[in-house]
């Protein structure tokens, strides 16, 4: 398994090692003892899957505390766009966004710790999304900030997203008060 940091202080990128041969192939997507030798302690209580076509996008989303979730995101089947936002106040990559391509064929996992709005936009159809959460989903304490936000100044490399309702209504950054 390779964990690389990123500019964003506890967020990684994580490549399993993959074994393949003529059946297939096999690898641990989640081994508690393995991630804390990196200093990754996440207890998990609920995972989430989604399926999707190309353009949908789905996002920026996280939950306020106390009901803030750590999430390791990764995609089963297809490709996407990957961005995660910096929530916290304190932090110098606050309010700065870090994006990812993410495949099934790579089977590149992020480990988002709380205090990051999450999102990602699907570039296959079919795609099959899978993440790991910290803290069971909580409708009160779950929120978004809009994914076109132009303080954030995101790239998604497309005008006009499949997006949900809610997504169309998500609040502006600067409307928003950090409880990160």
């Amino acid at each position: 398994m390779k964990v690389t940091e990123t500019p964003f202080e506890g967020l990684f990128i994580i490549e399993p090692s993959v074994f393949e041969d003529d059946r297939g192939y096999f690898f641990e997507s989640w081994n508690r003892k393995r991630f804390q030798e990196f200093g990754l302690n996440a207890d998990f209580v609920q995972d989430n899957q989604s399926m999707s076509s190309a353009n949908v996008l789905r996002g920026l989303h996280f939950q306020v505390p106390p009901w803030e979730q750590g999430k390791l995101v990764r995609v089963l089947q297809g490709l996407v766009l990957d961005v995660v936002v910096d929530l916290r106040k304190n932090e110098p990559t606050f309010g700065k966004h870090f994006s990812l391509v993410m495949s099934g064929r790579q089977k590149n996992m992020l480990w988002i710790p709380p205090g990051f709005a999450h999102g990602f936009l699907t570039l296959e159809d079919n795609t099959v999304f899978f993440y790991k959460c910290t803290r069971f989903y909580h409708r009160e304490s779950d929120t978004g900030i809009a994914w076109n936000d132009p303080d954030l100044g995101i790239d998604w490399g497309i005008d006009n997203p499949v997006v949900s309702q809610k997504d169309h209504k998500a609040m502006r950054f600067r409307d928003f008060n950090s409880p990160f």
